[in-house]
């Protein structure tokens, strides 16, 4: 037990981290173009934010979130999603009293106790954005199509946007009363799951991807015909904005969310490579969140974007990037040349910004050779008795197998010149 990790969660190693690296590259890069500053938050928070804010007859809430109590006798939970952690920081920090509006993003793990399978961990990792202070419809359209440009970012053309809206609470409990209506005489045909939801969640049926749930409620009224006035013109002045950049989507109607504290816009992003479990990402609009976990009355909007779930997609479609080398120079000897020239050598080229390595196993020169190409080097500088005699070094382009006897005092240039022409 002590050599393995827990079940639902995994290492990640060299060789993996680095297309982590290039998503958080593509993340921070994408965002500062859309004017969104980084935010950071605990990876647990007191249980009452995500009781109140998440909403406790929610999945997430009632199965999967990880609770325990402090040695302050405090019960506090590992965050199970990041939207209520920055809407409580937009809170506390009063940050409703600076230029509105707030744009942040926010890059992280996350932990739901949920049964471990492809793409979905115990402790899994999230991308999101949150806005704060405006329910201006084109912001809507902003938030989706930035998913949508960060998907195409990484390589991934294969998906689809679908969009809804979930109402506002006055016309959503006029709706929950004609759904619960509807289904009343058909609760027992419903899986266990959705019979509960019939007086806790009743909206919820609707995203049921059970069989016989889909059958029983497939003609169930639905949402977009029960929006009051300001929510219809809400979500056609979304569609028109949508219509205007050009962008893609579906109307789902039967798209939920499984969060109490969507309103009005709903979105998720689903990708065919994946299978049944097709979902890469979705948010929505929360313009009550702030309010219910005792903050000041100001709308909101965001998405997450699962980091596991994206690599699976870009796996599935063969658009994951390969992991680059990291080494821009391996430094060998050979023959009695004293190591620490290597090192000094080593941490000369490191100076002028190149990544350089050197043996520290005593290696052969041919094993020494082996290792740099293992390790993806651009470039192999040998330092033998010969060489360091005539005050040279012998480069080799890894890539070409091309030698070139260089004077060591031209060698750092020499070889920041060449690195830079090879990128």
């Amino acid at each position: 037990m002590l050599t393995k990790v827990p079940r639902g969660t995994r290492d990640i190693l060299p060789g993996d981290i680095e297309t982590w690296q290039f998503f958080e590259e593509k993340v921070r890069e994408l965002c500062r173009l859309f004017g969104y500053s980084e935010i950071r938050t605990p990876i647990f928070e007191h249980t009452e934010l995500f009781l109140r804010g998440v909403g406790e007859v929610t999945d997430i809430v009632a199965k999967e979130m990880y609770t325990f109590t402090d040695r302050g006798d405090r019960s506090l939970t590992l965050r199970p999603e990041g939207t209520a952690s920055v809407a409580r920081a937009y809170a506390e920090h009063k940050l409703y009293g600076d230029a509105q509006p707030i744009k942040v993003y926010y890059i992280g793990p996350m932990f739901r106790y949920d049964r471990p399978q492809a793409g979905r961990y115990r402790q899994f990792h999230q991308f999101g954005v949150e806005v704060f202070g405006t329910s201006e419809p084109t912001l809507d359209a902003e938030v989706m199509a930035l998913s949508l440009v960060f998907f195409r970012s990484l390589g991934l053309t294969e998906f689809t946007l679908e969009i809804n809206s979930v109402g506002c609470p006055q016309c959503r409990r006029a709706y929950r009363d004609k759904l619960q209506e509807e289904l009343k005489e058909k609760v027992d045909g419903l899986c266990p799951d959705c019979a509960d939801r019939y007086d806790k969640n009743p909206l919820r049926i609707l995203d049921c991807k059970n069989n016989k749930c889909q059958d029983i409620t497939g003609d169930a009224p639905l949402m977009l015909g029960s929006l009051c006035g300001e929510c219809d013109e809400h979500f056609t002045a979304v569609q028109e904005a949508m219509d205007a950049l050009g962008e893609q989507y579906v109307v789902n109607p039967r798209l939920v969310r499984g969060l109490d504290y969507y309103t009005k816009t709903a979105f998720e992003i689903v990708s065919p490579v994946l299978g049944a479990q097709s979902s890469i990402g979705g948010g929505g609009r929360y313009d009550q969140l702030l309010s219910t976990i005792g903050g000041p009355d100001v709308p909101g909007i965001g998405f997450a974007i699962g980091i596991e779930r994206v690599l699976l997609a870009l796996e599935a479609a063969g658009t994951l990037p390969e992991a680059g080398g990291v080494l821009d120079v391996y430094v060998a000897t050979a023959g009695a040349v004293p190591a620490p020239v290597a090192l000094r050598l080593a941490m000369d080229l490191r100076g002028a910004g190149l990544a350089a390595e050197k043996d520290y196993l005593g290696r052969s020169l041919k094993a020494q050779m082996k290792y740099a190409d293992k390790k993806q080097a651009k470039f192999l500088v040998i330092l033998g008795d010969e060489e360091m005699q005539r005050g040279q070094a012998t480069v080799r382009d890894m890539k070409d197998g091309s030698q070139q006897d260089v004077a060591l005092a031209d060698l750092v240039g020499y070889l920041a010149g060449q690195v830079k022409e090879a990128k």
